[in-house]
């Protein structure tokens, strides 16, 4: 078993990888100027293999939801640790 200064400064570590992940996400969502996701063809009208657009944004969501359930349970953790 870990000592607790290992296991806290692992936390901290997933925290904040979690945390630039979930940014990183949220910023390739496409908003009303389609944002940051046009220069990666997430809000393009078609795919690369003929995909829609909402596919590729459905799955977006779905990744962003499943991080910020991620960053939620690492922070719960974080704080229950004092």
């Amino acid at each position: 078993m870990l000592p607790f200064q290992a296991m806290l400064a692992l936390f901290i570590v997933i925290q904040s990888i979690v945390c630039a992940l979930l940014i990183f996400l949220v910023l390739l969502h496409s908003g009303r100027d389609a944002g940051l996701s046009g220069a990666f063809g997430v809000g393009s009208t078609s795919g690369s293999f003929g995909g829609s657009s909402a596919i590729v944004e459905k799955n977006l969501d779905r990744i962003t939801v499943v991080v910020a359930v991620l960053l939620f349970v690492s922070t719960y953790l974080l704080t229950r640790q004092y």
